[in-house]
């Protein structure tokens, strides 16, 4: 029997706050993305909600590479919900977080999907290495994030509003990270806190 993103995420990972939080950021920049740049069904949202949840779980076989093993044990555990097509769109997503950008001809779970499939996965892993680089020091530091998008000039801006006022995080590795999110979403984007 399958188990859930969640049960997953309990049996694999020895902590579940970053997961978490990252989860929940995610869904934040996913809601703000739909409504603002394009609109992405509820399936892609439980796509990203899972993905977030699992993304670290290779962890659990080595730090070395393990986005890649997360991608491998979402596809070889499955998760209660998805079919096998999904398991290998919310693996790719895990696996996409860091590291290299998706190839067609290089990556052979992802080149076994199809385009469509394979366009919801920048989307959404772009959303998720984000979110991912927004709690690098795990420790919860983003109240909220708005979107605004600007169409004419196709320009993306974070807009972040710290959980303490007077302490601005450390965003380096979140503006390092919105390589993939540009690609999957045609754009441009930029990250700032709120004034």
């Amino acid at each position: 029997m399958k188990l859930s993103a969640e049960e997953l995420l309990n049996k694999f990972s020895k902590s579940s706050s970053h997961p978490l939080e990252v989860r929940r950021i995610s869904m934040m920049i996913f809601d703000e993305a739909s409504e603002k740049i394009r609109e992405m069904s509820n399936k892609e949202r439980k796509y990203l909600e899972a993905a977030a949840l699992l993304h670290d779980i290779g962890y659990y076989i080595d730090s070395k590479g393990h986005n890649k093993h997360s991608m491998r044990m979402v596809i070889e555990n499955g998760i209660s919900g998805f079919d096998e097509r999904e398991e290998k769109i919310i693996g790719c997503i895990c696996r996409y977080h860091r590291g290299g950008l998706p190839d067609k001809n290089e990556h052979e779970v992802y080149s076994t999907l199809e385009k469509k499939d394979r366009k919801i996965i920048k989307r959404l892993a772009g959303i998720l290495k984000i979110a991912d680089g927004l709690d690098r020091g795990h420790l919860n530091l983003i109240k909220k994030i708005h979107l605004s998008y600007n169409e004419e000039n196709n320009i993306t801006e974070f807009i972040l509003t710290p959980n303490t006022p007077e302490f601005r995080p450390d965003i380096s590795s979140a503006i390092r990270k919105r390589d993939l999110f540009e690609i999957g979403f045609k754009c441009q984007s930029v990250l700032k806190f709120s004034e």
